[in-house]
């Protein structure tokens, strides 16, 4: 008897709607396992964090976040490097998941890729982001990285990435995350 799919809800750390790790996430969508199902989060409604915003109660946009990380077996998140480091509306999104009653993202699997016009990809951010995911307590995959660098020579005029050393390393990865996201959710709780 065969498990049902994994429910993962994929967030993206850019707003623009033809951002390349929109793109990388929506072809991480097309080359998935069937093992792997998937949502999207929009995060750009969600206010700018502020205890005295907190203290009045969750605005809609963060309950629907919250519920959606809940709702969900893992998370996958594409996003670009600014400045070296997370981009400020993916960092804000994250702390607002740290509020609440209980820790929501406390033993998410979490996988985590990118894309960036840079040689290196989102290396530096995904350290970065690595850090603020532990802080967390999710389960971030331990091996394995999705760095797509020089993306602009990597996706054709209509956002599909047609790169195909990218395209297998994508692949490959998700079939990782899809064993690694079904033994997180295997263990005991």
């Amino acid at each position: 008897m065969s498990s049902p799919p994994l429910r993962i809800l994929g967030i993206c750390g850019s707003l623009r709607d033809k951002s390349r790790n929109r793109q990388l996430l929506a072809a991480a969508i097309e080359l998935a396992p069937p093992a792997l199902e998937f949502s999207l989060a929009e995060i750009g409604t969600i206010p700018l964090y502020n205890g005295d915003v907190e203290a009045g109660g969750f605005p809609a946009p963060v309950t629907a976040f919250h519920n959606a990380i809940e709702a969900a077996d893992g998370l996958l998140i594409a996003t670009p490097e600014y400045n070296h480091s997370i981009p400020g509306v993916l960092k804000n999104a994250l702390d607002w998941a740290s509020r609440g009653r209980q820790l929501i993202t406390k033993g998410k699997p979490v996988g985590v890729i990118g894309a960036s016009n840079g040689p290196i990809g989102t290396a530096r951010c995904q350290a970065h982001l690595r850090l603020v995911l532990y802080t967390l307590r999710t389960l971030v995959m331990p091996h394995g990285e999705v760095l797509v660098g020089m993306c602009n020579d990597r996706f054709d005029d209509q956002g599909r990435l047609t790169d195909e050393k990218s395209r297998e390393i994508l692949a490959g990865y998700l079939e990782a995350f899809a064993e690694w996201a079904a033994w997180v959710r295997s263990r005991p709780a």
